[in-house]
Order: C-alpha cells, then structure tokens, then sequence
C-alpha cells in the first residue's frame, strides 16, 4: 500500500480518512469528518465536506465542491467545474443546514464537465451525464442524459460506449438487458 499524496498547499482537516494511493492535489480543502476512499484523484481546488464519503477509485477533476449531503460510490469520474447543491431553495440570509436534502452518485457514473446536480437525486450506476447537463431528477442506470433539464438520450454500457438498439457494447460484445432501475448487464464478454 502506498501512503496517500497530499499537495503542501492542500488543507485537510482534523478528522479526515484519506485512503491509501489516493491523491490530494494543490489549494484542496477536506473538511472535518469526511472520508476519501483509495486510490482517488482529488485536482486543483477541490473542496469535499463535511460530512461526505468519496468511494474507492473516483476521479475528481479541477474546481468541484462536493458538499454535505453528497455520496459518491466507487469509481465515479466527476468532470472539471460540474456543481453539486445539496439545498433546492438556498437564501444567504435564511438558514437551511436542516434542509439538507441527500444526493447519491452510484458507482462507475460519469458527470460531464460544467454539469450541475440538483440535489435529492439519485444517479445510478455507469451513467454518464453529458458537458453541461442540469440533472433535475434521478438518472437509471447506464443512462445517457444531455441538456437543460437533462433528458435521456440513450444508454451507455460500463465501458462508457454508446449503445446502439441491440444493446451490445461496440467495444467489448457485452450485452445488456432493459430492467427497472435502467440497464443490466445480461452477458459478460468471453474475450
């Protein structure tokens, strides 16, 4: 195991886990009582909590605040300067900390750079959300969605590939099935 990187301009408070092989890179804030899971890429001022868990593996690119209220699962890649919000009616002069409302990225999503995630949703596991999309309401999985308010646009298997009607995967010969929660994965690919 390797001992996690943390930039000398980084500032990571006093209880923090940060997980081994992860790294914390210049003018990143991690506030009190949050968890970095392994082997994570935190870049150029990023601020996480309080209060959040980053999962094994994830990719956090430059200038994204993850903010109480905020889960993500493993291996979730979050594109440079997308937003998080965790209150739907925030007003500088009225206090909302009790209002809190929970947002759950699952694992393997994407977000696109510049998006923004209105929290109370739920955005489940390989979807991909596209450069600049404003995610309103809960994402299936393995869903493509784009715009404003983010609507799908397709399905995208765990490779990030764009599915085509059969629902195989063009890189892998994966083959998917349509299930409640968006898409599942029915056949492994035997390569």
């Amino acid at each position: 195991m390797t001992a996690p990187f943390i930039h000398p301009t980084a500032i990571v408070d006093d209880d923090v886990i940060i997980g081994d092989g992860s790294i914390i890179w210049h003018f990143c804030h991690i506030l009190g009582h949050a968890e970095v899971g392994r082997d994570c890429v935190l870049g150029q001022n990023v601020m996480a909590g309080p209060d959040i868990r980053i999962g094994d593996g994830c990719k956090i690119q430059n200038n994204v605040s993850i903010y109480k209220g905020v889960t993500l699962e493993e291996n979730v890649f979050c594109g440079p300067s997308c937003v998080f919000t965790n209150v739907l009616t925030p007003r500088a002069f009225v206090n909302r900390k009790d209002e809190i409302l929970e947002t759950r990225v699952c694992a393997g999503a994407t977000i696109g750079a510049n998006s923004t995630i209105i929290c109370g949703v739920t955005i489940g596991s390989y979807a991909m959300i596209g450069a600049g999309a404003v995610v309103t309401r809960n994402v299936p999985s393995h869903a493509l969605v784009i715009g404003n308010p983010a609507r799908q646009n397709g399905w995208v298997s765990r490779e990030g590939e764009v599915l085509r009607q059969d629902l195989v995967c063009p890189r892998t010969g994966e083959i998917y099935r349509k299930s409640t929660d968006g898409l599942t994965l029915e056949l492994q690919s035997v390569t």
